[in-house]
Protein backbone atom coordinates (compact mmCIF):
# COMPACT_ATOMS: atom_id res chain seq x y z
CA UNK A 1 0.00 0.00 0.00
CA UNK A 2 1.52 3.51 -1.29
CA UNK A 3 1.51 5.69 2.38
CA UNK A 4 3.31 8.73 0.52
CA UNK A 5 -0.21 10.44 -0.61
CA UNK A 6 -1.29 9.95 3.30
CA UNK A 7 1.60 11.37 4.61
CA UNK A 8 1.64 14.54 1.93
CA UNK A 9 -1.85 14.82 3.41
CA UNK A 10 -0.64 14.68 6.31
CA UNK A 11 2.03 17.00 6.18
CA UNK A 12 -0.30 19.57 4.41
CA UNK A 13 -2.59 19.84 7.51
CA UNK A 14 0.52 19.94 9.85
CA UNK A 15 1.59 22.88 8.26
CA UNK A 16 -2.11 24.51 8.11
CA UNK A 17 -1.83 23.98 11.88
CA UNK A 18 1.12 26.02 12.18
CA UNK A 19 0.46 28.75 9.96
CA UNK A 20 -2.85 28.78 11.57
CA UNK A 21 -1.76 29.26 15.22
CA UNK A 22 0.58 31.26 14.00
CA UNK A 23 -1.52 33.85 12.59
CA UNK A 24 -3.48 33.41 15.56
CA UNK A 25 -0.72 34.72 17.96
CA UNK A 26 0.19 37.06 16.04
CA UNK A 27 -2.75 38.79 15.58
CA UNK A 28 -2.93 38.09 19.26
CA UNK A 29 -0.38 40.00 20.02
CA UNK A 30 -1.51 42.88 17.12
CA UNK A 31 -4.76 43.17 18.74
CA UNK A 32 -3.11 43.99 21.88
CA UNK A 33 -0.40 46.53 20.56
CA UNK A 34 -3.21 48.33 18.52
CA UNK A 35 -4.42 51.55 19.56
CA UNK A 36 -7.96 50.87 21.80
CA UNK A 37 -10.49 53.06 21.56
CA UNK A 38 -11.11 56.22 24.35
CA UNK A 39 -13.44 58.36 25.18
CA UNK A 40 -12.11 61.70 25.76
CA UNK A 41 -14.00 65.62 26.71
CA UNK A 42 -12.42 68.28 25.88
CA UNK A 43 -12.51 72.22 25.54
CA UNK A 44 -11.73 74.36 22.65
CA UNK A 45 -11.51 78.08 21.47
CA UNK A 46 -14.10 78.22 18.72
CA UNK A 47 -12.00 79.46 16.14
CA UNK A 48 -10.72 76.17 15.90
CA UNK A 49 -14.50 74.33 15.48
CA UNK A 50 -14.49 74.08 11.93
CA UNK A 51 -11.17 72.84 11.99
CA UNK A 52 -12.81 69.97 13.81
CA UNK A 53 -15.50 69.60 11.92
CA UNK A 54 -13.89 68.90 8.75
CA UNK A 55 -14.82 65.46 7.63
CA UNK A 56 -11.28 65.54 6.05
CA UNK A 57 -10.30 66.04 9.77
CA UNK A 58 -12.62 63.53 10.90
CA UNK A 59 -11.25 61.05 8.52
CA UNK A 60 -7.77 61.24 9.35
CA UNK A 61 -7.90 61.51 12.71
CA UNK A 62 -9.87 58.35 12.60
CA UNK A 63 -7.23 55.38 11.79
CA UNK A 64 -6.41 54.64 15.88
CA UNK A 65 -9.64 54.98 17.54
CA UNK A 66 -10.05 58.21 19.81
CA UNK A 67 -14.05 58.79 20.77
CA UNK A 68 -13.64 63.14 21.25
CA UNK A 69 -15.92 65.11 22.90
CA UNK A 70 -15.40 68.59 22.23
CA UNK A 71 -17.04 72.15 23.86
CA UNK A 72 -16.14 75.52 22.89
CA UNK A 73 -15.23 78.48 25.12
CA UNK A 74 -13.26 81.21 25.32
CA UNK A 75 -9.65 81.36 26.09
CA UNK A 76 -9.94 83.49 28.99
CA UNK A 77 -13.62 81.63 30.31
CA UNK A 78 -11.19 78.13 29.50
CA UNK A 79 -8.60 79.18 31.96
CA UNK A 80 -10.67 79.81 34.54
CA UNK A 81 -12.97 77.10 34.31
CA UNK A 82 -13.08 73.63 36.69
CA UNK A 83 -11.65 70.66 33.91
CA UNK A 84 -11.25 67.72 36.29
CA UNK A 85 -13.22 66.05 34.26
CA UNK A 86 -11.44 66.87 31.02
CA UNK A 87 -9.11 65.10 28.97
CA UNK A 88 -7.53 68.36 27.18
CA UNK A 89 -7.97 71.73 26.98
CA UNK A 90 -7.10 73.70 23.43
CA UNK A 91 -7.17 77.71 24.09
CA UNK A 92 -6.01 80.49 21.29
CA UNK A 93 -3.39 82.05 23.34
CA UNK A 94 -0.16 81.26 25.48
CA UNK A 95 -0.89 83.06 28.69
CA UNK A 96 -4.67 80.80 29.08
CA UNK A 97 -2.49 77.53 28.62
CA UNK A 98 0.04 79.04 31.16
CA UNK A 99 -2.48 78.99 33.74
CA UNK A 100 -3.92 75.94 33.12
CA UNK A 101 -0.68 74.39 33.30
CA UNK A 102 0.82 76.08 36.42
CA UNK A 103 -2.57 75.08 38.26
CA UNK A 104 -3.00 71.45 37.40
CA UNK A 105 -0.02 68.94 38.19
CA UNK A 106 0.69 66.16 35.09
CA UNK A 107 0.28 68.05 32.51
CA UNK A 108 2.22 68.35 29.57
CA UNK A 109 1.69 70.89 25.96
CA UNK A 110 1.82 71.38 22.71
CA UNK A 111 1.30 73.62 19.88
CA UNK A 112 0.25 71.80 17.10
CA UNK A 113 -0.24 75.31 15.09
CA UNK A 114 0.05 79.29 15.20
CA UNK A 115 -0.63 82.44 13.38
CA UNK A 116 0.58 85.76 13.50
CA UNK A 117 -2.09 88.51 14.30
CA UNK A 118 -2.22 90.77 11.21
CA UNK A 119 -4.98 93.43 10.44
CA UNK A 120 -6.77 93.16 7.25
CA UNK A 121 -7.03 96.48 5.27
CA UNK A 122 -7.88 98.08 1.87
CA UNK A 123 -4.91 99.43 -1.22
CA UNK A 124 -6.68 102.50 -0.63
CA UNK A 125 -6.02 103.07 3.40
CA UNK A 126 -2.33 101.76 2.51
CA UNK A 127 -1.59 104.70 0.65
CA UNK A 128 -3.04 107.09 3.18
CA UNK A 129 -1.36 105.43 6.03
CA UNK A 130 2.04 105.19 4.27
CA UNK A 131 1.61 109.22 3.91
CA UNK A 132 1.29 109.19 7.55
CA UNK A 133 4.26 107.61 8.36
CA UNK A 134 2.11 104.46 9.92
CA UNK A 135 2.68 101.95 6.89
CA UNK A 136 5.78 101.05 5.36
CA UNK A 137 7.40 98.42 3.04
CA UNK A 138 9.22 95.29 3.93
CA UNK A 139 10.34 92.40 2.25
CA UNK A 140 7.36 90.95 0.37
CA UNK A 141 5.17 92.56 2.93
CA UNK A 142 3.21 95.76 4.71
CA UNK A 143 4.25 96.42 7.88
CA UNK A 144 2.16 98.53 10.41
CA UNK A 145 3.93 100.40 12.97
CA UNK A 146 1.74 100.67 16.01
CA UNK A 147 3.54 103.19 17.93
CA UNK A 148 3.13 105.54 15.14
CA UNK A 149 -0.71 104.57 15.10
CA UNK A 150 -1.36 105.17 19.23
CA UNK A 151 -0.08 108.51 18.47
CA UNK A 152 -2.58 109.03 15.72
CA UNK A 153 -5.14 107.68 18.32
CA UNK A 154 -3.68 109.74 21.47
CA UNK A 155 -4.19 112.76 19.12
CA UNK A 156 -7.75 111.95 18.70
CA UNK A 157 -7.34 111.44 14.47
CA UNK A 158 -9.91 111.87 12.12
CA UNK A 159 -9.24 110.22 8.87
CA UNK A 160 -9.91 113.45 7.21
CA UNK A 161 -7.67 114.89 9.15
CA UNK A 162 -4.60 112.74 7.95
CA UNK A 163 -2.49 114.47 5.12
CA UNK A 164 -2.94 113.46 1.32
CA UNK A 165 -6.38 111.56 2.40
CA UNK A 166 -8.59 112.11 -0.78
CA UNK A 167 -9.55 108.33 -0.91
CA UNK A 168 -11.22 107.77 2.36
CA UNK A 169 -11.69 111.37 4.21
CA UNK A 170 -14.44 110.63 6.56
CA UNK A 171 -15.06 112.06 10.31
CA UNK A 172 -14.43 108.82 11.51
CA UNK A 173 -12.02 108.21 14.24
CA UNK A 174 -8.74 106.27 13.04
CA UNK A 175 -9.11 102.88 14.58
CA UNK A 176 -8.35 99.32 14.58
CA UNK A 177 -11.55 97.17 14.58
CA UNK A 178 -11.16 94.52 17.00
CA UNK A 179 -12.89 91.62 19.07
CA UNK A 180 -14.47 92.22 22.94
CA UNK A 181 -11.14 92.42 24.99
CA UNK A 182 -13.05 90.84 28.04
CA UNK A 183 -14.13 87.95 25.96
CA UNK A 184 -11.74 86.96 22.62
CA UNK A 185 -8.16 86.22 22.66
CA UNK A 186 -7.37 88.58 19.27
CA UNK A 187 -8.21 91.53 21.10
CA UNK A 188 -6.13 89.99 24.26
CA UNK A 189 -3.05 90.06 21.27
CA UNK A 190 -3.81 93.33 20.47
CA UNK A 191 -3.60 94.46 24.15
CA UNK A 192 -0.82 92.80 24.26
CA UNK A 193 0.93 94.39 21.40
CA UNK A 194 -0.43 98.10 22.21
CA UNK A 195 0.71 97.25 26.33
CA UNK A 196 4.43 96.15 25.19
CA UNK A 197 4.57 100.20 23.17
CA UNK A 198 2.99 102.34 26.24
CA UNK A 199 5.52 100.32 28.14
CA UNK A 200 8.70 101.78 26.24
CA UNK A 201 9.26 98.46 24.12
CA UNK A 202 9.23 96.21 26.96
CA UNK A 203 6.61 93.35 27.90
CA UNK A 204 4.43 94.43 31.12
CA UNK A 205 5.79 92.91 33.79
CA UNK A 206 4.53 93.98 37.22
CA UNK A 207 1.52 96.22 38.91
CA UNK A 208 3.34 99.30 38.83
CA UNK A 209 3.09 100.91 35.08
CA UNK A 210 -0.36 98.87 34.47
CA UNK A 211 -2.64 101.67 35.38
CA UNK A 212 -0.76 104.34 33.13
CA UNK A 213 -0.41 101.67 30.69
CA UNK A 214 -4.10 100.76 30.62
CA UNK A 215 -4.62 104.43 30.43
CA UNK A 216 -2.74 104.84 27.48
CA UNK A 217 -4.36 101.80 25.50
CA UNK A 218 -8.19 102.38 26.74
CA UNK A 219 -9.13 104.91 23.59
CA UNK A 220 -8.18 101.49 21.21
CA UNK A 221 -10.48 99.82 22.84
CA UNK A 222 -13.23 102.74 24.19
CA UNK A 223 -13.67 104.72 20.92
CA UNK A 224 -14.75 101.12 18.72
CA UNK A 225 -18.47 101.31 20.71
CA UNK A 226 -19.97 97.91 19.93
CA UNK A 227 -17.43 95.39 19.43
CA UNK A 228 -18.24 91.33 18.73
CA UNK A 229 -17.23 88.53 20.86
CA UNK A 230 -15.66 86.52 17.94
CA UNK A 231 -12.91 87.34 15.44
CA UNK A 232 -15.14 85.60 12.81
CA UNK A 233 -17.61 88.32 12.87
CA UNK A 234 -15.39 91.49 12.45
CA UNK A 235 -14.01 89.16 9.44
CA UNK A 236 -17.00 89.14 7.90
CA UNK A 237 -18.34 92.29 8.03
CA UNK A 238 -14.60 93.09 6.35
CA UNK A 239 -15.21 90.78 3.54
CA UNK A 240 -18.85 91.59 2.73
CA UNK A 241 -19.64 95.68 4.02
CA UNK A 242 -15.99 96.56 2.35
CA UNK A 243 -13.81 99.50 3.40
CA UNK A 244 -16.80 102.14 4.42
CA UNK A 245 -17.05 99.97 7.18
CA UNK A 246 -13.62 98.31 8.26
CA UNK A 247 -10.78 99.91 7.07
CA UNK A 248 -8.67 98.35 9.53
CA UNK A 249 -9.50 94.86 11.43
CA UNK A 250 -7.54 92.90 13.32
CA UNK A 251 -7.15 89.17 12.43
CA UNK A 252 -5.75 86.22 12.83
CA UNK A 253 -3.62 85.77 9.53
CA UNK A 254 -4.74 82.34 9.10
CA UNK A 255 -8.17 83.61 8.40
CA UNK A 256 -7.44 85.25 5.48
CA UNK A 257 -4.90 83.24 4.26
CA UNK A 258 -7.64 80.49 4.61
CA UNK A 259 -10.34 82.57 2.76
CA UNK A 260 -7.74 83.31 0.24
CA UNK A 261 -6.86 80.06 -0.90
CA UNK A 262 -10.39 79.36 -1.06
CA UNK A 263 -10.48 80.81 -3.93
CA UNK A 264 -13.88 81.30 -3.57
CA UNK A 265 -13.82 85.65 -4.46
CA UNK A 266 -14.53 86.92 -1.29
CA UNK A 267 -11.19 88.46 -1.33
CA UNK A 268 -10.27 90.28 -4.13
CA UNK A 269 -7.69 92.69 -5.15
CA UNK A 270 -8.17 95.94 -3.08
CA UNK A 271 -7.54 93.81 0.04
CA UNK A 272 -4.11 93.72 1.53
CA UNK A 273 -3.06 92.14 5.11
CA UNK A 274 -0.82 94.46 7.38
CA UNK A 275 1.28 92.88 9.82
CA UNK A 276 2.00 94.90 12.86
CA UNK A 277 5.56 95.70 14.16
CA UNK A 278 5.64 94.23 16.59
CA UNK A 279 3.78 91.50 16.29
CA UNK A 280 2.56 88.47 17.93
CA UNK A 281 1.74 84.97 17.27
CA UNK A 282 -1.50 83.68 18.50
CA UNK A 283 -0.49 79.85 19.82
CA UNK A 284 -2.76 77.52 20.12
CA UNK A 285 -1.77 75.54 22.72
CA UNK A 286 -2.92 72.01 23.77
CA UNK A 287 -3.00 71.05 26.99
CA UNK A 288 -3.43 67.41 28.14
CA UNK A 289 -5.00 67.12 31.30
CA UNK A 290 -4.55 63.27 31.21
CA UNK A 291 -2.74 60.45 29.18
CA UNK A 292 -5.39 60.10 26.25
CA UNK A 293 -4.99 63.70 25.84
CA UNK A 294 -1.19 63.49 26.02
CA UNK A 295 -1.53 61.05 22.78
CA UNK A 296 -4.07 63.16 20.86
CA UNK A 297 -1.90 66.00 21.45
CA UNK A 298 1.12 64.46 19.92
CA UNK A 299 -0.97 62.99 17.03
CA UNK A 300 -2.31 66.32 16.50
CA UNK A 301 1.71 68.07 16.18
CA UNK A 302 3.22 64.97 14.62
CA UNK A 303 0.61 63.33 12.23
CA UNK A 304 1.76 64.76 8.66
CA UNK A 305 -1.64 64.51 7.70
CA UNK A 306 -2.82 66.40 10.10
CA UNK A 307 0.07 69.15 9.42
CA UNK A 308 -0.78 69.55 6.24
CA UNK A 309 -4.97 69.74 6.94
CA UNK A 310 -4.04 72.59 9.51
CA UNK A 311 -2.35 74.95 6.69
CA UNK A 312 -5.36 74.47 4.84
CA UNK A 313 -6.97 76.36 7.09
CA UNK A 314 -4.51 78.80 7.32
CA UNK A 315 -2.60 77.76 10.34
CA UNK A 316 1.44 77.57 10.49
CA UNK A 317 2.74 74.26 11.98
CA UNK A 318 6.22 72.97 12.71
CA UNK A 319 6.17 71.86 8.48
CA UNK A 320 7.51 75.74 7.28
CA UNK A 321 8.21 73.93 4.05
CA UNK A 322 4.73 72.60 3.68
CA UNK A 323 3.12 76.26 4.79
CA UNK A 324 5.68 77.77 1.93
CA UNK A 325 4.49 75.06 -0.48
CA UNK A 326 0.65 76.12 -0.14
CA UNK A 327 1.31 79.93 -0.15
CA UNK A 328 3.32 79.14 -3.14
CA UNK A 329 0.21 76.82 -4.76
CA UNK A 330 -2.03 79.37 -4.13
CA UNK A 331 -0.26 82.38 -5.20
CA UNK A 332 -0.27 84.20 -2.25
CA UNK A 333 1.51 86.64 -0.51
CA UNK A 334 2.66 86.39 2.98
CA UNK A 335 5.86 86.69 4.64
CA UNK A 336 7.77 83.26 5.31
CA UNK A 337 8.96 84.81 8.71
CA UNK A 338 8.66 87.45 10.61
CA UNK A 339 11.56 89.11 13.08
CA UNK A 340 9.67 92.07 15.12
CA UNK A 341 7.86 89.28 17.19
CA UNK A 342 7.06 89.73 21.03
CA UNK A 343 5.62 87.45 23.58
CA UNK A 344 2.49 88.35 25.73
CA UNK A 345 2.51 88.79 29.53
CA UNK A 346 1.80 86.45 31.86
CA UNK A 347 -1.88 85.58 32.41
CA UNK A 348 -1.86 87.68 35.50
CA UNK A 349 -0.74 90.71 34.55
CA UNK A 350 -2.82 90.83 30.88
CA UNK A 351 -5.75 89.50 33.37
CA UNK A 352 -4.52 92.43 35.78
CA UNK A 353 -5.01 95.24 32.50
CA UNK A 354 -8.71 93.60 31.02
CA UNK A 355 -9.88 93.34 34.74
CA UNK A 356 -8.95 97.47 34.28
CA UNK A 357 -10.31 97.73 30.88
CA UNK A 358 -13.68 95.87 32.11
CA UNK A 359 -14.40 98.38 34.87
CA UNK A 360 -13.62 101.54 32.50
CA UNK A 361 -16.24 99.30 29.44
CA UNK A 362 -18.75 99.32 32.41
CA UNK A 363 -18.96 103.11 33.14
CA UNK A 364 -16.91 104.11 35.91
CA UNK A 365 -13.42 104.56 37.13
CA UNK A 366 -11.47 101.30 37.24
CA UNK A 367 -10.42 99.46 40.63
CA UNK A 368 -6.99 98.44 40.41
CA UNK A 369 -6.56 94.69 40.82
CA UNK A 370 -2.72 93.43 41.85
CA UNK A 371 -2.37 90.73 39.17
CA UNK A 372 -0.87 88.80 41.82
CA UNK A 373 -4.88 88.64 42.93
CA UNK A 374 -6.51 87.15 39.83
CA UNK A 375 -4.03 83.72 39.65
CA UNK A 376 -7.28 81.64 40.39
CA UNK A 377 -10.15 83.66 38.95
CA UNK A 378 -11.04 85.15 35.42
CA UNK A 379 -13.83 86.02 33.64
CA UNK A 380 -17.16 84.62 33.82
CA UNK A 381 -16.90 80.71 34.89
CA UNK A 382 -20.49 80.49 34.84
CA UNK A 383 -20.94 81.74 31.20
CA UNK A 384 -22.67 78.61 28.98
CA UNK A 385 -20.29 76.71 26.97
CA UNK A 386 -21.58 75.92 23.47
CA UNK A 387 -23.00 72.48 22.77
CA UNK A 388 -20.52 69.38 22.65
CA UNK A 389 -20.01 67.66 19.56
CA UNK A 390 -18.28 64.06 18.82
CA UNK A 391 -15.60 63.20 16.48
CA UNK A 392 -13.72 59.97 15.87
CA UNK A 393 -10.11 61.15 15.97
CA UNK A 394 -6.85 58.66 15.62
CA UNK A 395 -5.07 57.28 18.74
CA UNK A 396 -0.96 56.81 18.34
CA UNK A 397 1.55 55.92 20.74
CA UNK A 398 2.26 58.83 22.96
CA UNK A 399 6.26 59.81 21.63
CA UNK A 400 6.67 61.81 25.16
CA UNK A 401 6.47 64.70 26.94
CA UNK A 402 5.81 68.32 25.65
CA UNK A 403 7.23 70.96 27.64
Amino acid sequence: MNLAPRRIAALGLALLLIVGVTYAIVSSIASRLAPTDVSIHGLIGSEKAPFFADPRVVKALDRGGFVVTIATAGSRQIASMDLKSEGFAFPAGGPAAEKIRRERSGTSAVVPFFTPMAIASWRPIVDVLEKAGVVHQRSGYLAFDVSKYMELVAADKRWKDLPGNTSYAVNKSVLVTTTDVRRSNSAAMYLSLVSYVANGNSIVENDSRIDSIVSTAAPLFLRQGFVENSSEAPFEDYLVQGMGKSPLVMIYESQFVARAAAHDGSITPEMVLLYPEPTIYSKHTFVSLNPDGARLGEFLANDPEMRSLATTYGFRTSDTAGFRNFIAQNQLTVPDSLIDVIEPPTYETLEAMITRLEGLYQGGPFSPTPASSLSSSAGDPSAPVTASSTLRVASPAPSGDTP
